[in-house]
């Protein structure tokens, strides 16, 4: 007996767009758009332009599968703009995906939250301020992070070693936004922890992953570049640090109050102590990606996981459906 859709309605996965994601974000698309194909969805596939509002009429897209990466797409920005048509969508809304693009917003967050973070600050564009200004004022050493407040991905990102990189960094990260994330470097393992979320079951912490990068460094080509990177699924932490990663990626998921699928990136010091670095709401679907992989590992194949997280845009249907006043 076949297994029943989830819905007849007419779902657009939303891919593209004009962030430095892009490429990223196709390929993520296109392979959920297959999954939605293969199960038997209507689903068509559409590269979000300044079209976007004509291409959603005459597709006749009911529900929007989100698999846009970056400013524009994960920042509450196309979120707010379905609200306004009133179409659902998946993952979170608006001001938990505003939030959590925001590294800055998502830092203070979650530091009322008691959340351990790493120590830094922002450096604005028109600042223009020295390393050792920086370094005095925030008590940092060096090695620190430097990083745009606003992107995905390792974009822009530098890890300043010597006092000659400081202007080169500061000058990247201001590349894609006028406001740059300063930050202690915490020495250690990479790590990744992947939640998925709906209305009836509450969040589900998948296993974490330990990211083992060439030269230490999970930048852009480590991250996407197959073959570059080690993944350890489970992580080969103690079980202590992995009950505690896990609990800290709930605490973040729903201290953002987010929805469907999110990710929270960590670094751990060698005597297992945790840092949240960020959390990432539209959580990459490639085969390279960490969400299918920690998924995978407890038994959800990638076309399951894309019904788990299409249910999420059915959760925010059935709310859209109870706020809206009947004629």
């Amino acid at each position: 007996m076949t297994r029943g859709r989830l819905t007849n309605a007419r779902i657009g996965v939303l891919m593209g767009g004009r962030s430095s994601e892009r490429d990223i974000s196709l390929k993520t698309g296109q392979a959920v758009h297959q999954a939605l194909i293969r199960q038997g969805y209507d689903a068509v596939a559409i590269d979000v332009t300044d079209r976007l509002h004509r291409d959603l009429e005459d597709q006749k897209v009911a529900i929007a599968f989100l698999s846009l990466h970056g400013p524009g797409g994960e920042d509450g920005t196309i979120q707010g703009f379905l609200e306004t048509l009133g179409i659902p969508y998946t993952g979170s809304g608006v001001r938990a995906s505003a939030v959590g693009m925001h590294k800055a917003a998502t830092k203070m967050l979650l530091a009322a939250h008691g959340v351990p973070l790493p120590a830094g600050t922002v450096v604005r564009e028109c600042d223009r301020s020295s390393l050792a200004k920086v370094l005095r004022q925030t008590k940092l050493k060096l090695p620190i992070v430097v990083k745009p407040v606003s992107q995905g991905s390792t974009i822009g990102v530098t890890i300043v070693r010597r006092r000659t990189q400081w202007k080169e960094a500061l000058a990247l990260a201001h590349r894609y936004d006028p406001e740059a994330m300063v930050e202690s470097y915490i020495p250690g393992h990479e790590a990744a922890v992947s939640i998925l979320g709906t209305t009836a079951e509450g969040p589900t912490v998948l296993p974490a992953i330990e990211i083992v990068a060439p030269e230490g460094f999970y930048d852009f080509s480590a991250k996407y570049q197959k073959g570059k990177t080690q993944y350890l699924c489970p992580a080969p932490f103690p079980p202590k640090v992995m009950r505690h990663i896990s609990e800290l990626a709930r605490r973040t998921y729903e201290a953002l109050e987010c929805e469907g699928a999110a990710r929270v990136d960590f670094r751990i010091t060698p005597r297992g102590r945790p840092y949240v670095l960020e959390i990432n709401t539209v959580p990459g679907m490639t085969e390279t990606s960490l969400l299918p992989m920690a998924a995978a590992h407890v038994g959800i194949a990638y076309d399951a996981l894309v019904e788990r997280i299409l249910q999420s845009a059915l959760d925010r249907a059935n709310r859209f459906a109870q706020v809206v006043p009947k004629e």
